[in-house]
């Protein structure tokens, strides 16, 4: 509580104007924005000193560009959230959104061998539940609802106090707002579980598809975001949303998750009667379980390190002839697509993820890194961000550069390649796998990860 904040942090009586009189008591301090903000109010001086050791539970996530309070400001990225000049990877996300941030994710629940059988045994391959507790959901889906009710029952949970309201058609069996039990039920007996756009994100797409359910879900076309959609206006992300749960498409996909254009009646109807065909398993990614959580958690709380992490220094100046270059760590490919780790280069045993499961690939101009790393089969690793913020590998990838320039930009490492001129990083918070420009190719850091726990490399363990 409010009351209790300053006594558990030590905070001298006043206004947050003097340091702490003690050592902070926490190693570590898991927290929201809200609690950052409290937090910042009552310890004044020390928050400066202590922030390192905080956490921050982000649902949406923050990308650098909305993080770094001046950049934000100058460059029109400033929302009500974000501008805290910490490490980008202090945010702790409820999916791999950006890879900007740490993946904290939850825990859905696991079944027994026991369940599964049961569930297995007692699908109805007629039954849907529509994912949405809120009326509204409902409005305008009459003729999805329609062709859905020519095939399956449709249940409901909407909640509602004395009236059904109208927006539920009559054919839809509402069971109001059911306690979490109740809802596993209806789950563990139905064969689709049916997204109308919106909530986005959420975890119950997880607990459907663990439950044996097939999630149908609409493309979005364009993608949503902070531009043209007012549920991401004000966050700090300027992250584009291809469905209603990018993740459920992403990394698990076909036969548990269908992403179709709702839009188009045919494409619709025939992916309800291939899913009423369909035999699906329950399925939980490992990410999810209880010990994947453990797992990713740990390996948090053992490498990250914000408080003695050194920043790389900042570009000289200028250099003078005698100022030689130590050679750079990386080497091509031997297919001469990307730079990969040079076998002779020496490795820091300390440095997390391990740099050998790093891979230098250029962006496409129309791509983000995320983008980029995920064509490959990759993902974007921002940590190796400092390997690739130098002239010499614009060179190695044989890219031209009449002119380099150090600018504060979260694009950069990246070319505007029609005029060859080439950028690189000066503020090490900016380090971005979000974000694209059509002037330019980016250099994106990727590196290797284990199927089922996207947050750590192969060798991160």
């Amino acid at each position: 509580s409010l009351l209790l904040l300053p006594s558990h942090l030590g905070v001298p009586p006043g206004r947050g104007n003097c340091p702490l009189t003690n050592p902070l008591p926490f190693d570590l301090i898991y927290t929201d924005y809200h609690g950052l903000q409290q937090m910042k109010q009552h310890m004044g001086l020390s928050f400066k000193k202590y922030r390192c050791r905080v956490r921050v539970i982000d649902t949406f996530g923050t990308e650098p560009a909305y993080n770094h309070e001046e950049y934000a400001t100058l460059r029109g990225y400033r929302t009500n959230w974000g501008y805290w000049n910490l490490q980008p990877t202090q945010f702790m996300t409820m999916f791999p959104h950006t890879p900007d941030n740490s993946f904290m994710g939850f825990v859905s629940e696991e079944l027994n061998k026991t369940e599964r059988q049961f569930i297995k045994s007692n699908k109805v391959s007629s039954m849907a539940v529509v994912y949405g507790k809120e009326a509204s959901i409902w409005k305008g889906k009459e003729k999805f609802l329609a062709i859905l009710n020519k095939y399956m029952e449709i249940h409901g949970t909407v909640y509602y106090e004395t009236q059904r309201p109208p927006e539920v058609p009559a054919f839809v069996k509402n069971h109001g707002l059911l306690p979490q039990h109740e809802f596993q039920q209806l789950l563990r007996k139905a064969k689709l579980f049916i997204g109308f756009g919106f909530p986005y994100e959420g975890p119950a797409p997880l607990e459907a598809i663990a439950n044996g359910c097939v999630f149908l879900q609409a493309r979005f076309n364009p993608p949503h975001s902070s531009l043209n959609h007012e549920f991401f206006r004000g966050k700090p992300t300027s992250r584009e949303v291809s469905s209603q749960h990018p993740y459920a498409e992403d990394f698990i996909g076909k036969p548990h998750v269908w992403t179709v254009d709702y839009n188009n009646s045919e494409e619709f109807e025939a992916a309800i009667k291939t899913i009423m065909r369909t035999q699906v398993d329950p399925y939980l990614p490992y990410e999810y379980t209880c010990e994947g959580m453990m797992e990713r958690i740990h390996a948090y709380i053992q490498h990250q390190d914000f408080c003695t992490t050194s920043l790389p220094p900042l570009p000289p100046k200028a250099k003078s002839p005698a100022m030689q270059s130590p050679p750079s760590p990386l080497a091509l490919s031997p297919n001469a697509t990307h730079l990969v780790w040079s076998p002779s280069a020496s490795r820091d045993p300390r440095a997390w993820p391990p740099v050998d499961s790093l891979q230098v690939w250029v962006s496409e101009t129309r791509h983000a890194c995320t983008e980029t790393c995920r064509q490959h089969g990759l993902v974007c690793e921002p940590t190796f961000f400092r390997f690739l913020n130098k002239k010499e590998v614009f060179l190695q990838l044989s890219i031209p550069c009449d002119s380099t320039e150090y600018e504060m930009n979260h694009l950069y490492p990246a070319v505007a390649e029609n005029v060859h001129e080439c950028y690189l990083q000066k503020e090490p918070l900016l380090f971005s796998c979000a974000g694209y420009n059509t002037k330019y190719r980016r250099l994106c850091p990727c590196r290797d990860y284990r199927k089922g726990q996207v947050a750590l490399c192969r060798d991160c363990l």
